[in-house]
């Protein structure tokens, strides 16, 4: 083996649109809409090009890119090892019991938060209102 074999270059997986649409797919539809109007204002086809893109692949109205849906397909998909396998599904069970746990435990907080700022609110409400009837009338 020579030392340039050992010193090329990488092999790349895909053309650059792909890995241009991968890139942006991992920094979210923040850096899709930035790439847009980037195209817009540098030469207004280019934008016109990702805004019909975003539209058609539905990453424009989706919270969710396309890199959640590969992982999701990525994360069911079978090893060929049963034992393994059956490792998987039942650590993701476990996984998305706790994320339905902590979600529920978010929204007691937000609840409990809204609970007490209302409270507040009222007594300073009432607090206002007793100081008015409280103050003497000049006649």
């Amino acid at each position: 083996m020579t030392t340039a074999t050992l010193h090329a270059a990488p092999a790349h997986r895909g053309s650059w649109l792909s890995r241009s649409e991968q890139w942006l797919d991992d920094r979210g539809k923040g850096a899709w809409i930035a790439a847009m109007v980037l195209g817009f204002i540098f030469f207004w086809p280019i934008g016109l090009a990702l805004l019909a893109y975003m539209i058609w692949s539905k990453r424009l109205f989706n919270g969710n890119c396309a890199r959640r849906t590969r992982h999701a397909h990525v994360a069911f998909k079978s090893s060929g090892n049963t034992a393994f396998d059956s490792y998987k599904s039942e650590t993701l069970r476990r996984l998305q019991e706790e994320q339905d746990h902590f979600e529920q435990f978010l929204g007691r907080l937000r609840d409990a938060k809204d609970k007490a700022e209302f409270d507040q609110f009222m007594a300073e409400r009432d607090k206002r209102k007793d100081d008015k009837d409280a103050e003497p009338v000049d006649a």
